[in-house]
């Protein structure tokens, strides 16, 4: 396809893009250089551009013809708090940050997507250009949305697109309804009674209660859920007391859940409030939940989802587009953009050789080889969604 060709001309440059972000990773709202670099490339396009959208995101507009059709298509920015094991030329240069989930290369993506539609003005309507900042639990995709996105810059539909390792390159991944699982994260304290510890009569013991507690809320999954629904309830910290021979007064369990609906959620809430409370108040001791959903699950559109899996086939071909992908027990903060807008979201194929690593690993790296097929996928969204008439 012809699109695939002209953007495969600059495949140098979407690589020499992604190296530059790669090499300078930023966290959640602290993406400074790398909105610097996104609006300065979109700028030489011939982008308007927007800053500051959500505190750290960037937003380009791009229109061609007449129109009032409109289009979102989005990107995350950040990197994760991890020290790179790699020997890449280009590996992180900022101690402890690392683009290890690939963030480089979907920004590089929808950089290649702009510059193509830039060139080729192939549409009629405005294509909406979303770098996001703070996918990675900070609520980037949230704070965009309530910084008014989609008063500022309407989309009739929303696209996103992130890399999937262990599919292999030229193949896409997707499905209706619900994809990507929502995600909580929750602290529950428990608060006894110190003693020494050669005296634990004289205590209420807050670590023997957290530990029961954490075992009995795995019953959540296995007991309050029907088996046809799909969750994970997982402890993850238990943190107490600092001394051998000291019953502390307080212990502190740390832990996610992620289900596919907001029901789902809500009933896991209830159930680890009732839990917890239940298990301290038989050990003489007291427990209080502090539970935060982080993403929302990540539902893609019925029509919108055909519509992605149509134009990702005509780029790569029938037998390389999966229309019904594994349900995913990762979160995504994409899904707050797809609770206000319809939309998609789509996996892109990272490899599956040897040497290939699963993202949010000190080994990670985005493989360039599927940078113009991203690309390419997000401008054939906004070409055949905004075709001329």
């Amino acid at each position: 396809m012809a699109v695939i060709g002209h953007i495969g001309a600059f495949h140098g440059d979407l690589a020499d893009w992604r190296h530059d972000i790669h090499a300078h990773p930023e966290l959640g709202f602290e993406e400074q250089r790398t909105a610097d670099f996104v609006a300065q490339k979109l700028a030489e396009f011939g982008v308007e551009v927007f800053r500051g959208v959500g505190k750290t995101g960037v937003v380009g507009r791009l229109r061609a013809g007449s129109s009032a059709r409109a289009i979102g298509l989005r990107a995350d920015m950040d990197a994760l708090p991890i020290e790179e094991a790699t020997n890449l030329p280009y590996r992180s240069q900022n101690a402890g940050r690392m683009h290890a989930c690939g963030h480089d290369g979907h920004t590089a993506m929808l950089l290649g997507a702009a510059r193509y539609l830039a060139e080729t003005r192939a549409f009629d309507g405005t294509v909406h250009l979303i770098f996001q900042p703070a996918e990675e639990g900070l609520g980037g995709g949230a704070a965009m949305v309530e910084d008014g996105l989609f008063d500022r810059f309407p989309c009739d539909a929303i696209f996103g697109m992130h890399n999937s390792p262990g599919l292999a390159v030229g193949k896409f991944q997707i499905r209706t309804g619900a994809m990507m699982a929502g995600g909580a994260y929750f602290d529950i304290a428990v608060a006894g009674r110190g003693a020494h510890g050669a005296r634990p009569e004289s205590g209420i013991d807050p670590v023997v209660a957290a530990s029961h507690i954490a075992i009995a809320l795995q019953t959540i999954v296995s007991r309050n859920l029907r088996p046809l629904d799909t969750a994970v309830v997982s402890v993850t910290q238990i943190h107490a007391g600092e001394a051998y021979n000291v019953i502390p007064e307080r212990a502190v369990l740390r832990g996610t859940a992620r289900c596919f609906s907001r029901q789902t959620m809500a009933m896991i809430e209830e159930n680890l409030r009732r839990v917890a409370a239940g298990v301290a108040a038989g050990f003489g001791a007291t427990a209080e939940l502090d539970f935060r959903v982080i993403f929302p699950p990540l539902v893609n559109d019925a029509a919108e989802a055909r519509f992605v899996a149509d134009v990702a086939a005509e780029l790569v071909g029938e037998g390389n587009v999966n229309r019904e992908g594994n349900l995913v027990m990762a979160s995504e903060d994409f899904s707050y953009m797809l609770e206000k807008r319809p939309g998609a979201y789509i996996r892109i194929g990272n490899g599956d050789g040897d040497g290939s690593c699963e993202v949010h690993n000190p080994g990670y790296d985005f493989n360039d080889a599927a940078l113009p097929l991203g690309a390419s996928l997000f401008a054939r969204l906004a070409e055949t969604k905004l075709a001329r008439e």
